[in-house]
C-alpha cells in the first residue's frame, strides 16, 4: 500500500491558498481516478483507490498544517505502511512558482508541516513532492504569503504544476521513486 498525503489546511477560507497545493493535487488525483468515497479517519479525510495492483490511500490531514504528522503517523501505524511508501505533497517557497522537485528523504527546510511529520514518523525516509510557490514579495510576512491566493499570473503555472504533480504521483506508484525522479526532476 502507498499513502499519498497532501498537506494543507481544512476549511473553505484556505482552499485556494498557496499552503494548500497538497490538497489541490489530491483533488486532481481523486478527479482523475473518479474517487468519491472520502471519509473521516484519524483526524484526516481519507479515500482508498487501487492503481493497477497497488492499493493507494489518499490522505488530507484535517489538523491544520503544523500538526499534520499526528494524522499521518496514526494512519501509517494503523495500515502498517513503511515511511518509504508514504508520498507527501507540499508547498515550497524555495522553488519558483510551479516548479516541482521530488526527493527521497531529508529535513524540513523550515516547513512546519514536514517538521510535524518528522516528529510523528519513525524515519525521515518518506517521499517528498515539493511544489514551488516562490518567495514572498518584499514587506510580506511568510504566514501572510503562504495563506494568500495565487495571482492571475501564477494561476496557469499552478494549474500546470498540479497536473504534473498528479502525473508524478502516478509514476511513483507505478514505476517507483527513482524512475519518477528521472522524469520529473528535469
Amino acid at each position: 500500500m502507498k499513502i499519498i498525503v497532501g498537506l494543507g489546511n481544512p476549511g473553505q477560507e484556505y482552499s485556494a491558498t498557496k499552503h494548500n497545493v497538497g490538497f489541490m493535487v489530491l483533488d486532481e488525483l481523486a478527479s482523475r481516478w473518479n474517487v468519491t468515497g472520502w471519509r473521516k479517519r484519524s483526524n484526516a479525510e481519507v479515500a482508498e483507490y487501487r492503481l493497477g495492483s497497488e492499493a493507494v490511500l489518499l490522505v488530507k490531514p484535517q489538523t491544520y498544517m503544523n500538526l499534520s504528522g499526528t494524522a499521518v503517523g496514526e494512519l501509517a501505524r494503523w495500515y502498517k505502511v513503511a515511511e518509504e511508501d508514504i508520498v507527501v505533497i507540499f508547498d515550497d517557497m524555495d522553488l519558483p512558482t510551479g516548479k516541482l522537485r521530488l526527493r527521497m528523504k531529508g529535513g524540513s527546510g523550515g516547513h512546519r508541516g514536514i517538521e510535524s511529520l518528522l516528529q510523528h514518523l519513525a524515519k525521515d525516509s518518506f517521499l517528498r513532492l515539493r511544489m514551488g510557490i516562490g518567495r514572498p514579495p518584499a514587506g510580506w510576512q511568510v504566514v501572510d504569503y503562504v495563506l494568500s491566493r495565487f495571482t492571475a499570473e501564477e494561476q496557469p503555472l499552478i494549474a500546470a504544476a498540479i497536473e504534473r504533480s498528479a502525473e508524478a504521483v502516478e509514476a511513483i506508484v507505478k514505476d517507483g521513486m527513482n524512475k519518477a525522479m528521472n522524469l520529473f526532476n528535469k
